[in-house]
């Protein structure tokens, strides 16, 4: 019987955690607290979403139909992402493969990157078939991704995985398990290290918490700046530049990296690089041609001309409830929150 009970300590801090997998048990199935932390993870997100939605005009339907292809379709692109970098996973202890092990998600192997570029493709197709605004999707989907990685992180903790290299800081975390999976992998080479890990003497870094306060820090700044949108899609490049940045840090802590095909590149550190790219890139495209154009301006447009579609206020059925509210600001000014902190 595998034993899902772990004992995880932050000596510096004076701090013990009993950890048990296993929250119950249904019909003699266990449910694992890494699987309620994401559900948990995923609906504070989508709550935000659907909350912020109309000052987007998003139609608060088309974002539940969407959900039902987003959802099972991420699952299968963090998988597939996993699997292609540590094709390992595939075979059984015999070197022999197996179909189960590569589909079995459940048992651990998901890539969050595989999910967030799985997610993009779906919202650029949806938008694209339902003429849907793909700019605001990504912009209102880029903040709830961040809530639910911000609390989908503390799955990885109860599971006593995703940390990172041996240290002496005073908030390391230390195990017993920690030890015996870093002797296991090579990273741990004479027993005076190992007994130092399990008992306290050494650590490793908590990455799993500095990845969910990275994320819980950039959803505040860029809720933050998204109270006065500039223009379509920067929400989005604003978080593929924060949480790329801080991916590519953190993972170069860790010792559970995947890394590409075989070198000693880290994936998900080369991917958080890109990804830092491609968003300083779509900031300075999108400033110049996503730019919100006011209903006032566009409603005094000259006869025979008009603002681009995408750029123009919300419209449709719900037109009069998506309205721009106005808000005087304390120096008496009308501020537009149409497109205020979206998702």
């Amino acid at each position: 019987m595998i034993n899902t009970i772990n004992t995880v300590t932050f000596p510096g801090l004076g701090l013990e955690f009993e950890l048990d997998r296993v929250a119950f048990s249904v019909f003699g199935h266990p449910i694992y607290w890494y699987g309620i932390i994401i559900a948990v993870g995923f609906l504070l997100a989508v709550g935000y979403v659907m909350w912020r939605a109309p000052r987007y005009g998003a139609d608060s339907d088309k974002i539940i139909d969407m959900l039902l292809f987003l959802v099972p379709l991420c699952i299968v692109g963090a998988r597939v992402y996993y699997v292609i970098f540590n094709p390992s996973i595939c075979f059984d202890a015999d070197g022999k493969f197996s179909f189960y092990r590569m589909i079995a998600f459940w048992d651990g192997g998901l890539a969050i990157y595989g999910a967030v570029l799985t997610g993009i493709a779906v919202i650029l197709v949806y938008c694209r078939v339902w003429k849907q605004n793909f700019w605001d999707y990504a912009d209102m989907g880029a903040l709830g991704v961040m809530i639910g990685q911000a609390v989908g992180r503390w799955g990885n903790f109860v599971n006593v995985e995703a940390y990172g290299s041996i240290t002496a800081v005073p908030w390391r975390m230390s195990s017993v398990t920690i030890a015996n999976w870093l002797w296991g992998q090579g990273q741990i080479a004479d027993m005076d290290t190992y007994r130092a890990v399990a008992d306290g003497t050494l650590g490793v870094h908590p990455t799993f918490f500095y990845e969910s306060m990275w994320n819980l820090t950039g959803f505040a700044i860029l809720a933050l700046l998204a109270r006065r949108r500039k223009f379509r899609g920067q929400t989005f490049a604003g978080y593929l530049i924060w949480y790329g940045l801080g991916r590519a840090v953190i993972e170069g802590l860790r010792t559970d990296s995947l890394y590409f095909f075989g070198t000693g590149i880290r994936t998900s550190q080369m991917v958080g690089i890109l990804s830092v790219a491609v968003g300083i890139v779509m900031l300075i495209v999108r400033s110049r041609t996503g730019k919100i154009v006011p209903e006032a301006a566009v409603e005094a447009a000259p006869e025979g001309e008009s603002a681009p579609a995408e750029n123009a206020a919300p419209s449709g059925e719900n037109a009069e409830a998506e309205a721009p509210a106005q808000d005087e600001t304390q120096d008496g000014t009308q501020e537009d929150i149409t497109d205020g902190d979206g998702n």
